[in-house]
């Protein structure tokens, strides 16, 4: 049996340089995906704009999950 190392030098360089391309994308797409993302989501917004949440003193537990499956069916989320 004859090993052909000219043929395997070249797979290992192939797949070395596979890596490295792979790694490289990798982290291009980290930074576009950083770059995108707002700064600071959860921050007190500007202008006219109003920030709206439910501010719920109770539990899970104390609210009637018949009316909760209820509107969960009824708005389809």
């Amino acid at each position: 049996m004859i090993v052909h190392m000219r043929k395997w030098i070249e797979r290992m360089k192939f797949i070395a340089l596979f890596f490295v391309l792979v790694i490289l994308l990798y982290h291009m797409m980290a930074v576009v995906g950083q770059w995108l993302q707002p700064a600071h989501p959860h921050r007190t917004p500007e202008g006219s704009a109003v920030k709206v949440f439910r501010h719920e003193s109770g539990t899970l537990e104390t609210d009637n999950m018949a009316d909760r499956l209820r509107l969960y069916y009824w708005l389809g989320e």
